[in-house]
């Protein structure tokens, strides 16, 4: 059984007045316990409106999301749900509000009633896995941090809960080039032991390198979805819904344009130098 089902959901935001905006528009998705599933849209796709679902934050107009079988809608469910589904929103930081960043980890394991030495082991746990040391945690602000370490902060909050579930949404949105790493490489070793990951995110080159999955959103509705493989070599529907291809499977496409022979769609920098490497050959082999 999957992990999680939405089944036909629809959601409009002001529902019911002049400035109605549909969100999500029948929408349904299953989601394999263990899998790295990506959201991809175009800004104002549903993507967001999708992960606000997923731990009851939103709740369906029509249709039902199961959590575990279980629906969100029941109210003794949904008390415990953020623990299981742990959401970490595009602007993360604006939600701080403790002294500190150890503190701020440790809020969520003090609502779970945990005594301290327990919470002080999920803390400390959390921050390994985003790379942030223990010592300057204890010592420094949220708000001291740059932009990319207090996304991770705001990740370490939620992986402090330990969900079986997390739900990003475009976690590496303005972070630079070292700070995406650490984050990629925490997603890695977190799906390595389990947990299932639902990311919402436009730049599809993070899709290819991490998901296992692709669902493409337009206007609130499924329009493509499987492997990041089968999903990309559908170039008319990933650019109908606005969205560019993963750098490697555009050079690929530039390159057809121009008359080469390559197969398609590259996801990797090294998929496509192999590529054109046999272009460059076969087309000296041809002269």
């Amino acid at each position: 059984m999957p992990i999680i089902r939405m089944d036909n959901i629809w959601y409009a935001y002001n529902r019911g007045t002049p400035i109605q905006t549909n969100a999500l528009s029948g929408l349904s998705l299953a989601v394999s316990r263990g899998s790295f599933v990506a959201l991809a849209g175009h800004t104002g796709s549903g993507k967001s409106t999708v992960l606000q679902h997923l731990n009851g934050l939103l709740l369906p107009q029509k249709g039902r999301v199961l959590v575990e079988e279980a629906d969100t809608r029941d109210k003794s469910f949904r008390r415990s749900l953020w623990a299981k589904v742990g959401l970490v929103q595009q602007y993360p930081e604006r939600q701080f509000f403790e002294e500190t960043v150890f503190s701020e980890v440790a809020v969520g394991p003090n609502n779970l009633g945990l005594s301290p030495a327990e919470v002080e082991d999920r803390v400390l746990e959390a921050l390994a896995v985003v790379g942030i040391d223990r010592k300057r945690a204890r010592e420094t602000s949220p708000y001291a941090l740059s932009g990319g370490e207090q996304r991770r902060v705001a990740l370490a909050s939620v992986l402090a809960l330990r969900p079986g579930v997390l739900a990003l949404d475009e976690p590496t949105a303005g972070i630079d080039f070292m700070g995406r790493q650490r984050i990629f490489k925490a997603l890695a070793d977190l799906k390595s032991q389990g947990v299932t990951i639902i990311m919402a995110s436009h730049n599809m080159d993070d899709v290819a390198r991490m998901a296992d999955r692709v669902v493409v959103i337009k206007e609130g509705r499924a329009l493509l979805e499987g492997s990041p493989r089968q999903v990309f070599a559908s170039q008319g529907c990933v650019r109908e819904a606005g969205l560019n291809l993963p750098f490697p499977s555009e050079v690929m496409a530039r390159l057809r344009e121009k008359g080469f022979n390559t197969e398609a769609p590259a996801l990797t920098v090294d998929e496509a130098a192999e590529e054109i490497i046999k272009c460059v050959g076969a087309r000296k082999t041809a002269q």
